[in-house]
């Protein structure tokens, strides 16, 4: 029995399943376990919503394009699959909020919209006098009554005011999740924001003290090197330094999970065409709407076939730069929550990440799509393009059509932590600890939707896995 070689499935294979796979066969050779670990992929490729396009000098991503560098565990795992020459830091600019039809820039200072310099806060024209006079209100307003959760609008607006909130605040953070942000959860999104409040009262104060000497935001022009990192190549070179890790023989594309029951000694997977397997410890990285389906006779999950996913696109256009008449000195916009535009943002790819146009060129990429706004992502690729040029010519006259676009749709794509997520996928897991021992849940719909994120929580499935099946292996021996 101890010579037997223990079976792991992960199911679900964008860059969760990716790393948990990886992660797992790296732990079985350090620690000298006997483990096959199979990687069960619905379509033809790996890697999600991770996708790049290389053409003609341009490197295009059509769904994440980088990941915060503070996050340590995309740029390990970068490094590890020999790719740390390949990463790069965005160069920072001005960031703009389009408001009222024209391009404010970001008040300096902002931290996730949340001012801690006074002095831009006060002269810029983003907020009516009445405006900045609520925001100030954060400074002799009373802490929050402790909560287990809440909305992110209900928290920002009782500190700092609608205005602040639909035109700088909203656009930002509601941008990270397609979502509204009077329906986000407050805990599962920024719990840092209600434990500033919390421990300092004001907001505004507690930032500033919290963060203390950082390095300057990005929205400074004299801040030259941003937040985030990617990778020369394109994240896409991620997933595929990954899968060239892994042992040959781990990786089943277009096999679609149909059902998973517990049999005595692990679980039985049937996949589309009849095949099944068997597996004694299962990473499920798959989306929550899947997850319910799969384990659909078993009656678990159910409070994930309540939780609702957005569906957004992104639509790359790239020109030679004589076709912007009126250039705008930055790297990007967020548009405010009111405003009768197409787009919810802009990024100036070719200033913000200048390795991916080749000179002489200009790489716009630009998002439609969003809670209660999501009509456009179904109109056809010609319609959508002319609704983002015509938003763009609003503030950047561009006078030829684009050398070519790009668009991508990401139906039901965007999982949406509600308030009441956090309890709601705690539930989840202690389900699946008591009803389907040696199962781990792992992946964007549950605790974080960026790369490092999915990264972290396929760690910690790796962690579980290998403690799981060392503890069975202890009471088998003792038996």
């Amino acid at each position: 029995m101890q010579g037997e070689r223990q079976k792991v499935v992960v199911a679900g294979g964008g860059i969760t399943g990716l790393a948990a796979a990886y992660y797992l066969q790296k732990e079985a050779k350090e620690k000298g376990i006997a483990l096959d670990v199979k990687l069960i992929e619905a379509t033809q490729r790996l890697g999600g919503k991770i996708q790049t396009i290389i053409k003609d000098g341009f490197v295009i991503e059509r769904g994440p394009d980088s990941f915060l560098a503070r996050k340590h565990s995309a740029s390990r795992l970068a490094k590890e699959t020999g790719l740390e020459k390949e990463l790069v830091r965005n160069t920072s600019g001005k960031s703009y909020v389009l408001a009222r039809q024209r391009l404010y820039p970001m008040p300096g200072g902002s931290i996730m919209g949340i001012p801690t310099q006074i002095a831009p806060f006060i002269t810029t024209g983003l907020f009516s006098p009445a405006g900045k006079a609520r925001a100030a209100a954060d400074f002799v307003l009373p802490r929050s009554n402790p909560s287990n959760d809440q909305s992110l609008g209900s928290f920002f607006r009782r500190r700092l005011g609608d205005e602040v909130v639909e035109n700088l605040i909203e656009p930002l953070l509601s941008g990270i999740y397609a979502g509204d942000i009077d329906q986000l959860s407050l805990m599962s999104t920024f719990p840092q924001f209600y434990q500033v409040e919390q421990k300092y009262r004001s907001l505004i104060l507690g930032m500033k003290r919290s963060t203390g000497s950082q390095p300057k935001q990005a929205g400074n022009p004299k801040n030259k090197e941003g937040m985030f990192l990617t990778l020369k190549s394109g994240l896409q070179s991620l997933v595929d330094a990954i899968e060239s890790k892994l042992e040959p023989g781990t990786v089943l594309k277009g096999h679609r999970i149909e059902s998973i029951s517990k049999n005595g000694k692990g679980y039985t997977i049937e996949m589309n065409g009849g095949e099944s397997i068997q597996a004694d410890c299962m990473v499920m990285a798959v989306p929550h709407h899947a997850l319910c389906s799969i384990f659909s006779g078993l009656g678990l999950f159910e409070k994930f076939k309540e939780m609702p996913s957005t569906s957004v696109a992104t639509v790359a256009l790239a020109f030679p730069e004589a076709a912007i008449e009126r250039d705008i000195d930055g790297t990007g916009f967020v548009v405010s929550r009111h405003s009768d535009f197409t787009i919810t943002a802009c990024t100036w790819t070719h200033k913000k990440w200048p390795h991916s146009t080749p000179k002489g060129k200009v790489l716009l990429r630009c998002y439609v799509g969003k809670a209660g706004d999501e009509a456009v992502v179904d109109l056809s690729d010609d319609q959508i393009v002319k609704a983002v040029l015509d938003d763009l010519n609003k503030t950047m006259n561009i006078k030829m059509n684009p050398d070519f676009a790009y668009v991508t749709r990401w139906k039901d794509s965007m999982p949406q932590y509600t308030v009441g997520h956090k309890e709601r996928v705690e539930l989840a897991k202690k389900q699946a600890q008591e009803k389907l021992p040696g199962v781990f849940l792992a992946g964007s719909s549950f605790e974080g939707l960026g790369v490092p994120d999915c990264i972290d929580q396929a760690e910690e499935a790796v962690k579980n896995v290998v403690e799981y099946l060392q503890s069975n292996k202890q009471k088998a021996v003792h038996v």
